[in-house]
């Protein structure tokens, strides 16, 4: 081998061994059996080799598809100091109109405050004193909360396990998640819609709650929606939260009523009816829709949606207010059996303050666990901050005996009585179906709440088995593309083509090899650009094998003839890459999704064919043309 030779081959070959490195553990991956996958897995080195191989995207892999966008009307009215009918009436209008077309939403607002006369220094004085300084500050509020919300769903997701996931803003308001090898939809589903506000209420006494309870009675009782339902039977025993004893209150002559009948309208998507007790109904017409249960009141699960319609009628939400106090019902229902001896499904509901004493600001950490206490139950153990632990020492030492419901999403998990003064910080919420509920609270704790609520306007799930095939179609044109170009090259230009097929496998290998570095996601797209990169790189071997020709011709020995072809073909072969690069930059930069994986396999093919083009078979060339004695080319 010629001296001046050495480098170049020692660069080869040390490309060669850092390529093969790169792609050795997606080999191995891609050798393993799913016994050898699942040991792996159970002794936790699964996800170290998976983290260095070539992920596949959801168009190869099947998975999740979601668009989500952020409910801008909840944000508006979360971030107003004060709250009417007047302001619900504004937001429901421009929510009415987000429907159309290009509809802007704060060109909406500004249009419906200005129609209905809304004074909008009431309700948000702090962010300016004119209407158009409120709708910048406002707006500014909620691009600072849309970004917030994609940086909380990147925490959440990272956090759940998915490999590889996609998270992008799409427009002003909309944000794209992909979700690729993804085997629960529906936990996943859950994990992103979650506002994950966690609040902390005392409960009301009983005997405040019993007086509640009596008056919602009394200004119903003789309600047009209700009194149609009236009839002249016995009263029975009122309904009270009993503080002593956890045994239920028999409950006799139910009698079943269609929510139809009980408000007058109909709603194809409730199909449950309310289970009354008839005797009870005619003096106490809400408290006949609850139960006894235990120290709490229960709602039957065909009763909830009767009983949430009452709650939200004016005159009930006039003596909640008048309370300064709030209904919020159980997460999860408990099945019991009725003095019929059958299955029922029952929710606790609680009467809350209303403000509440600690919201979850303040948590630090949040990990899950089996707790011990609580017979190897999920639980989720949290600990607070500096601010957190003294306020809610605070609020232990002085409510002891007390109940503290804690509440997430506004529903309550749990509501315990608060024994001694919690000094350290630290608190548990148990009421878990299993571990992994427990885990997707802990995860959506320790990301943070949502500034506001996000709703799924469109879903789609790929298929395992849709994905198997894209990744067969996708080898198989690769396969059969590489084949043809490397037949032809072998046949057109003979040897020299058989160094361009060398380089060209070569070609291919190091940009598999690049990914898997750079832990990117091969996606059908990509495959498109890979496909395209082998066109590409012989195009640049084309080019200088036809200048060598020429050269040749002209009467030129072997290795001037080579040296004339480079030197002719280079400025050609760079001209036409670099405008190409620049083409795969711009659609990285611009393009999502897709389009970033096609550019991102061009540009490193495009660099990397340069490369091979250049560098590797000009390396072999100089090799051949050295030798002793060679009078011609195969070319």
């Amino acid at each position: 081998m010629n001296k001046k030779l050495t480098p170049r081959y020692v660069i080869i070959s040390l490309v060669l061994l850092w390529a093969v490195y790169s792609l050795w553990p997606t080999v191995q991956l891609q050798t393993l059996s799913e016994a050898e996958v699942e040991t792996m897995r159970e002794e936790g080195n699964y996800g170290a080799l998976e983290s260095k191989t070539i992920k596949q995207g959801l168009d190869l892999k099947g998975g999740m598809y979601i668009v989500l966008e952020v409910d801008l009307p909840a944000l508006i009215s979360n971030l107003a100091l004060n709250r009417d009918e007047k302001l619900n009436r504004v937001l429901e209008d421009v929510t009415e109109k987000m429907d159309q077309p290009e509809a802007d939403f704060f060109v909406l607002l500004t249009q419906a405050v200005t129609d209905h006369k809304l004074r909008l220094p009431r309700y948000y004085h702090e962010y300016g004193s004119s209407i158009d300084e409120i709708i910048t500050n406002l707006k500014a509020q909620a691009d600072d909360a849309i970004n917030r919300v994609l940086e909380i769903l990147r925490n959440r997701v990272d956090q759940f396990g998915v490999s590889e996931p996609t998270i992008q803003k799409q427009g002003a308001h909309r944000i794209i998640v992909e979700l690729a090898g993804i085997q629960d939809p529906e936990r996943a589903r859950a994990l992103l819609q979650s506002t994950a506000l966690l609040e902390f209420f005392l409960v009301k006494d009983a005997e405040v709650t019993n007086d509640l309870l009596t008056r919602i009675d009394k200004v119903l009782k003789g309600s047009e929606s209700l009194e149609d339902l009236v009839e002249e039977t016995e009263p029975a025993d009122s309904i009270t939260v009993n503080e002593e004893t956890d045994k239920e209150t028999p409950v006799s002559d139910d009698k079943t009523i269609s929510v139809s009948e009980l408000f007058g309208e109909t709603e194809s998507d409730i199909t449950d009816s309310a289970v009354v007790d008839q005797r009870l109904f005619e003096d106490r017409p809400f408290s006949a829709l609850l139960r006894n249960f235990g120290t709490d009141i229960g709602i039957p699960e065909k009763n909830v949606y009767a009983v949430k319609k009452i709650i939200n009628m004016p005159e009930v939400q006039e003596r909640l207010n008048a309370g300064n106090g709030q209904f919020l019902q159980s997460n999860d229902s408990e099945q019991i059996t009725n003095i019929d001896g059958q299955q029922e499904n029952i929710f606790r509901l609680y009467y809350l303050e209303k403000d509440p004493e600690l919201t979850g600001g303040v948590i630090e950490e949040a990990n899950e666990r089996l707790g011990s206490q609580v017979g190897g139950q999920p639980v989720v153990l949290l600990d607070m901050n500096n601010d957190g632990t003294k306020q809610w020492s605070r609020i232990t030492g002085a409510n002891i005996g007390r109940r503290i419901a804690i509440v997430l999403d506004k529903k309550v998990h749990m509501a315990p009585s608060i024994r001694e003064k919690i000094s350290q910080g630290g608190t548990q919420i148990e009421g878990f179906a299993d571990i992994n509920e427990a885990k997707d609270i802990a995860i959506v704790l320790r990301a943070g709440a949502l500034p506001a609520p996000v709703n799924i306007l469109e879903e789609r799930i790929v298929g395992p088995s849709l994905g198997a095939d894209s990744v067969k179609k996708g080898t198989w044109s690769v396969l059969v593309g590489l084949a043809l170009v490397l037949l032809f090259m072998l046949f057109y230009y003979k040897i020299a083509g058989l160094i361009a097929d060398f380089a060209l496998i070569w070609n291919i290998l190091l940009v598999l090899a690049v990914l898997a570095s750079l832990q990117a996601t091969l996606t059908l797209p990509g495959i498109a650009a890979l496909i395209l990169t082998v066109g590409m790189s012989i195009d640049a071997n084309v080019i200088i094998f036809e200048r060598i020709r020429e050269e040749l011709q002209k009467g030129k020995s072997p290795k001037a003839a080579i040296d004339g072809g480079y030197d002719r073909a280079l400025t050609t072969i760079i001209d036409a890459n670099i405008t190409t690069v620049i083409a795969a930059l711009v659609l990285y930069q611009f393009g999502t999704g897709p389009i970033r994986g096609f550019a991102t396999v061009l540009f490193w093919g495009i660099v990397i064919s340069m490369f091979t083009a250049i560098f590797v078979t000009r390396t072999i060339f100089n090799t051949f043309s050295q030798r002793k004695g060679i009078q011609k080319l195969s070319i």
